[in-house]
């Protein structure tokens, strides 16, 4: 039987944010009606939006950039310190509003905000130090080298859901720390976090128009990228979204994308392995966020020599985990949206259609409030050859739910090879004893991050965060992002000119 919850009250939908004010929509295009998905009882508002707003908040971007490209490093530094100092006053309301509106729990929510806190101090002390200007001396003969960076101007930001805060918050601050001004639309699952985070840069006394946030659904979105006044994208999402932007913005070849896409990520568990331990990193990594994270753990390729009671164990503690209502601050709670749901079921039947043992199967999960709950599922894959995984629909999508594969190799370069032969190249984690076997193994996957004796999940903000192939564009984000907020100028300078020296071969000059 369902139980009605006592709600606090969140923020009420204030429109876009414009020019340095929230405003309602010139024209009502549509609107987006919130309802949480961990409680279909509790309705979180409606977000009016107008795809004419869309082109509103560009062009009032593009005004802004002309002076805030002028400003210095140390002007908007202190800004982005005060925005910090808004994220830590807003700090528990808009925790409860990521764990309310995409049903992640509040915990991890907590987590999320801290995140984006530290964002801003970790961009400000390291994430710049790659993109300062230098200068070589007397690079050429009487002559001075230097390298200058500069913004490249609007940019568009477009969140997710699974992050709402964070994703989005690790594009923004590295783009206006360097001087570029932002349009930011929030995912549509999460409109009332990005109203949030607007208000932050508003109560931070940001100059009008450096910072807009408009809400929408996809068209929003495509508007945005495909403007003729905007400078790049800046994107995390999924692959069929990134695709379809860099399809949208084809003959725009000079605006520069930077995507960040899905994952289909594998954890390698050798022989000499600490099996407790790569257990709990393992289906930590693969149930965290309900396994609605590009990095979760997707397959585990196990050494034969322990696979039986590597398996045996992990399907025991794999019942460990607590599902239920986010500010219960269960281990899992609800997927996104009733699609994620249907999506989930439906691979666990594809998983078992292609012949794997479906040692737990995920269903729909009913608790005290009506939401979009599921049960983990774990596969065993019996045919592991490179032929079968290439052609297996089931091993080549990211699902995004809490779905596991296990697998049983016998050499390294088994596991090597089949780590690859997914289209995703994210994230990949070596569970051995041996560093230099970690090292050779690492050394071969394709993949932009590799951990040891670690979870695929948990990135720090102070390294790069990127991947290969569908998974993104070598545009990595983190502590790299700064790099792809600017372009570099050259320049040879002569501060006295001498008269000449010399001449060129063949010229007489008098």
């Amino acid at each position: 039987m369902s139980a009605k919850r006592n709600y606090s009250k969140l923020g009420i939908p204030k429109g876009n944010y414009i020019g340095g004010t929230f405003r309602a929509p010139r024209d009502k295009t549509g609107e987006i009606k919130v309802v949480s998905p961990a409680d279909f009882s509790d309705d979180l508002g409606s977000y009016v939006y107008s795809y004419r707003d869309a082109e509103d908040a560009v062009l009032n971007s593009k005004e802004a950039f002309k002076l805030w490209r002028r400003t210095t490093l140390a002007e908007r530094s202190e800004l982005l310190r005060k925005y910090r100092d808004q994220l830590k006053i807003k700090e528990n309301l808009l925790a409860e509003t990521i764990a309310r509106e995409v049903g992640k729990p509040l915990w991890e929510a907590k987590q999320e905000v801290a995140t984006m806190i530290n964002k801003v101090d970790v961009t400000l002390a390291e994430g710049l130090k790659s993109v300062s200007d230098y200068e070589v001396p007397n690079i050429l003969d009487g002559t001075l080298g230097a390298c200058r960076y500069r913004p490249h101007g609007v940019f568009v930001v477009i969140g997710p859901f699974n992050f709402p805060g964070h994703l989005a918050n690790g594009h923004i601050v590295p783009a206006l720390a360097t001087g570029n001004t932002v349009v930011f639309k929030p995912s549509e699952k999460s409109p009332g976090v990005g109203q949030i985070m607007a208000e932050a840069f508003n109560d931070a006394g940001f100059p009008p128009g450096v910072f807009n946030m408009v809400q929408g659904e996809r068209e929003v979105g495509r508007r945005l990228a495909v403007s003729e006044h905007t400078n790049g994208v800046l994107f995390t999402g999924s692959y069929e979204v990134g695709f379809k932007i860099k399809q949208d913005t084809l003959h725009q070849y000079w605006k520069l994308l930077a995507l960040e896409m899905g994952g289909k990520n594998s954890a390698i568990v050798c022989d000499d392995a600490s099996i407790d331990w790569s257990i709990y990193e393992v289906l930590t990594g693969a149930f965290i966020t309900a396994g609605q994270r590009c990095s979760a753990t997707s397959r585990v390729f196990v050494h034969h020599t322990i696979f039986d009671a590597y398996v045996e164990k992990l399907h025991k503690r794999a019942k460990a985990f607590a599902i239920g209502h986010p500010l219960d601050n269960p281990f899992m709670s609800a997927l996104i949206d009733a699609s994620s749901v249907e999506k989930y079921l439906k691979f666990v039947g594809i998983a078992a259609r292609e012949g794997c043992d479906v040692l737990m199967r995920g269903k729909e999960l009913e608790i005290d409030v009506p939401g979009n709950y599921v049960t983990p599922s774990i596969c065993l894959v019996r045919d592991n050859s490179l032929q079968a995984v290439r052609k297996s629909v089931f091993q080549q999508t990211e699902i995004f739910g809490p779905m596991l594969a296990i697998y049983s190799f016998s050499e390294p370069e088994q596991a090597i090879e089949l780590t690859n032969s997914v289209q995703y190249g994210l994230v990949a984690s070596v569970f051995t004893s041996d560093k230099n076997k970690y090292q050779k193994i690492a050394q071969e996957l394709e993949v932009g991050l590799v951990n040891w004796n670690r979870s695929t999940v948990g990135a720090s903000s102070r390294l790069p965060f990127g991947g290969v192939k569908k998974s993104g564009n070598h545009f990595p984000t983190a502590i790299s992002a700064a790099n792809y907020c600017v372009y570099p100028v050259a320049s040879l300078e002569v501060a006295e000119p001498k008269p000449l020296k010399a001449t060129y071969t063949g010229l007489n000059w008098e």
